[in-house]
């Protein structure tokens, strides 16, 4: 072998071992970087990893929703298909912030899966005091009646009615369609699906995995002022039967904030 061939041959030895240390530094490097130019995660402010009783009992079910754990998962469900449920996260989020969570469907037949978030009062209360008025699931009571609310629907297969092919970001109280996507979680989807749901002040970006799925700034035209600081839940129609871990907060980076679109 010539010494021109031997000198190739070691070149590319030399990557080879080093390839899998550039991937991890590379990785780490990015651990907090969103898809999105101009914004990364900051400081965690709350994780429930959803595998026990105990890493959700701030939360609080309103309607009849029931949870179970199982191989670190969260199963939430209504037994009989009763009725709809919204289950609220203890705290109150600041008006900029990352959530991300997994869930993954158990019942292809039928189901729809809704986030709220800035939910509060219509004076900025928080949505578990006690001088606003009470709530069952009922969806009127969430986008129709007092509280203050975004909120995505990214899962809907209803077997009284058409599929829908789109997701919808809706500026409560009011149901105020602001803005339309395409599908979040197809219908018969049973995979693990991570949802990333980024609010920067005015600026809300919605991700289902890697795909884009709502980019929307409120410019306060729609049902008065940007929706600041505020609660976030999960909401399933009755038929919905899914299953939930790993769900975080973080603020946004302070360096990053002016978020542009991608």
């Amino acid at each position: 072998m010539n010494k021109q061939l031997k000198t190739v041959f070691r070149t590319a030895s030399a990557l080879l071992v080093a390839m899998p240390l550039i991937l991890v530094s590379s990785f780490k490097a990015n651990a907090n970087t969103l898809p999105i130019p101009g914004i990364s995660k900051g400081e965690l402010l709350y994780e429930s990893r959803m595998d026990s009783s105990e890493s959700v009992k701030d939360w609080v079910m309103e309607g009849p929703g029931e949870i179970a754990f199982e191989d670190g998962w969260m199963r939430m469900w209504s037994p009989n298909e009763e009725w709809q449920h919204v289950f609220w996260a203890p705290e109150h989020f600041p008006e900029s912030f990352v959530a991300q969570w997994e869930m993954q469907n158990l019942n292809i037949e039928a189901g729809l899966t809704i986030v709220f978030f800035a939910a509060t009062g219509p004076n900025g209360e928080d949505v578990m005091d006690p001088s606003l008025p009470e709530r069952d699931g009922t969806f009127k009571f969430y986008n129709n009646d007092v509280l203050n609310n975004y909120h995505i629907s990214y899962y809907a297969h209803n077997p009284e009615a058409a599929r829908l092919g789109v997701t919808r970001l809706r500026k409560n109280t009011g149901k105020h369609l602001v803005s339309e996507g395409p599908t979040g979680i197809k219908h018969d989807s049973t995979d693990i699906h991570k949802i990333t749901l980024v609010k920067n002040r005015d600026h809300i970006v919605f991700y289902v995995d890697d795909r884009e799925i709502i980019n929307w700034v409120d410019d306060g035209s729609v049902n008065g002022k940007v929706y600041g600081a505020g609660r976030i839940a999960l909401r399933q129609m009755e038929w919905s039967v899914f299953r939930y871990r790993n769900f975080k907060v973080w603020s946004v980076d302070e360096n990053n904030e002016g978020v542009t679109k991608p």
